[in-house]
């Protein structure tokens, strides 16, 4: 039997929450990646993805300090980043200004139809409650071209939890919402992508991570 979870208001409390730590979590994680090889070999093949069908805008949503965006740019890919918190653009601007940062929301993507060759949600939909999870996921599939790829990475567990300090002891108020793989293929699908590679692993990146790498199906399918 699931928790009955209060999740109103649940953007203001993320925008909030990260506005209050952007500094702080943008130092942390700056080098996570040199930590994380298996991380930098589903980018990579993400990136390989992303050239071989002919290149293209790649949106990196809930892009944080923009550690992922300046990594698949590094990749040869033309990669911007969308993220909730204009603290986290402030200074995703500030550690990348060669690079594009834009204040929006997952829920409401505010990109053309099929504009994207690929699109990468990195830890990003962790505090995405389930209900809006579809939602969310239409978007993607909106927004990214038919066989583009889409790359996630997120906790998995069955849990939510209600985090209320991090990323140097600062108050936070979020809910951290870890899922099974079977139930992101099955909002992948539902959604209208198909899922070619997943694992699970331990790094620095998560005590339990998992890492989804799907592609939009082409509209006759």
């Amino acid at each position: 039997m699931g928790i009955e979870l209060n999740t109103d208001g649940w953007l203001e409390d993320t925008r909030a929450s990260y506005d209050t730590v952007a500094a702080s979590y943008a130092d942390q994680l700056r080098n996570l990646l040199d930590e994380t090889p298996y991380e930098r070999a589903a980018l990579a093949q993400f990136a390989d993805q992303v050239r071989t069908s002919g290149g293209g805008p790649v949106a990196d949503v809930g892009c944080g300090p923009g550690r992922i965006t300046a990594h698949l740019t590094e990749l040869g890919v033309d990669a911007f980043g969308i993220d909730l918190s204009p603290g986290m653009i402030e200074v995703a601007r500030r550690d990348h200004p060669g690079l594009r940062f834009e204040l929006g929301s997952m829920t409401d993507l505010d990109l053309a139809d099929d504009s994207m060759a690929g699109l990468v949600a990195w830890y990003s939909l962790i505090h995405v409650p389930d209900d809006e999870i579809g939602s969310v996921f239409a978007h993607f599939k909106r927004v990214v071209r038919p066989g583009g790829p889409l790359l996630l990475g997120f906790h998995v567990g069955d849990e939510s939890q209600l985090k209320t300090q991090g990323y140097g002891g600062h108050p936070m108020k979020l809910y951290v919402h870890r899922r099974q793989h079977s139930q992101m293929t099955a909002w992948l699908n539902e959604a209208g992508f198909t899922v070619e590679a997943h694992k699970t692993l331990t790094s620095a990146e998560s005590t339990l991570g998992g890492i989804v790498l799907a592609r939009r199906q082409h509209d006759s399918q």
